[in-house]
């Protein structure tokens, strides 16, 4: 167990380069998909095997040792050293579960709120009269639609085919429930550090989803471009200081801008071979990690085993 149980917390790092590369060489959907399944298995694997560090040096307490009906440790190492890695572990381990829980919660309360419209709403279009301009998608609990949020600044900024692309490009994040990708890179991120890398390529590849959503919808993809350009600039040039958004609302103007253009107007296509390379590295990191990770199970069960079976020898 001592050299399988560090795979799955080194794994992540090897994992970044590659998922960086998924966003531009996959289609949008296959790369958010992709990108949340594995940073949520990467995760839970580096969260099971800092568990596996703690029962060793766990079974140097007097209690624990009674409880387990051992005879002897369960690691060789001495209590010098085993002790403080089963503390670190543990705090670890503590760390992320209290990270986690606070992050949970508060998405579940800015769901609950946004599905409360206010008195002005219609339907699931919001208007603020706001000079500002500003345009973000934001999601309802379970069962409940969510809204598309547009300021009046951004209404007379973008032409009438450049506001059907934009209020197309945020339906497309409701229908897509594309605040669930982000929550599951967001989690994964606060369960190992290296994982935090993965948020930008899934914001970039979310955008992109929304973006080819709009411009099927409107039906010409040079007009959900100008639309996306024009609606990031005007959001850049506004005086003053926008109104924050919640955490879990997705805008239309946020991310690599330039790139979303290019990438609609067919300036840069995907790489189809580096993505199936970059989606086979990843998911070889994942299925290593998990291997490691199970492999580190059964050698700590067996060494459980094997100190109790000492026990029922005498």
């Amino acid at each position: 167990m001592i050299y399988a149980v560090w795979v799955p917390l080194l794994m992540p790092f090897v994992a970044v380069p590659a998922a960086r590369r998924l966003a531009d060489a996959l289609s949008p959907v296959r790369a958010a998909r992709l990108l949340a399944s594995t940073g949520l298995g990467l995760a839970l694997c580096s969260l099971l095997a800092l568990a596996l560090l703690v029962v060793p040096g766990a079974t140097r307490f007097p209690a624990v040792f009674a409880l387990g009906e051992l005879v002897r440790p369960l690691s060789d190492a001495a209590p010098a050293v085993a002790v403080p890695l089963a503390a670190a572990a543990l705090a670890l381990l503590a760390g992320c579960a209290a990270a986690v829980a606070r992050a949970a919660h508060r998405h579940w309360a800015e769901l609950h709120r946004s599905a409360q419209p206010p008195a002005y709403a219609a339907g699931e279009l919001t208007v603020l009269r706001d000079s500002r301009p500003d345009a973000y998608a934001l999601p309802g609990r379970p069962g409940t639609p969510g809204r598309i949020v547009v300021t009046t600044g951004m209404l007379r900024a973008l032409d009438a085919a450049e506001r059907d692309a934009l209020l197309a490009h945020e339906r497309a994040h409701l229908r897509g429930r594309h605040h669930l990708f982000s929550a599951a890179a967001e989690m994964a991120a606060l369960c190992h550090p290296a994982l935090r890398s993965l948020r930008a390529p899934m914001g970039y590849a979310l955008e992109r989803c929304a973006d080819e959503a709009a411009a099927s919808a409107v039906g010409d993809r040079r007009i959900a471009a100008r639309a996306i350009g024009r609606a990031a600039l005007a959001a850049r040039a506004a005086e003053g200081t926008p109104q924050p958004r919640p955490r879990t609302a997705l805008a239309a103007a946020a991310g690599p801008v330039p790139r979303r253009v290019a990438a609609l107007l067919g300036r840069s296509s995907p790489r189809r071979r580096v993505g199936r390379a970059a989606a086979a590295a990843l998911l070889a990191c994942l299925v290593v990690s998990g291997a490691a990770a199970l492999d580190a199970t059964s050698d700590l069960h067996s060494s459980i085993e094997a100190a109790q079976g000492e026990g029922a020898q005498h």
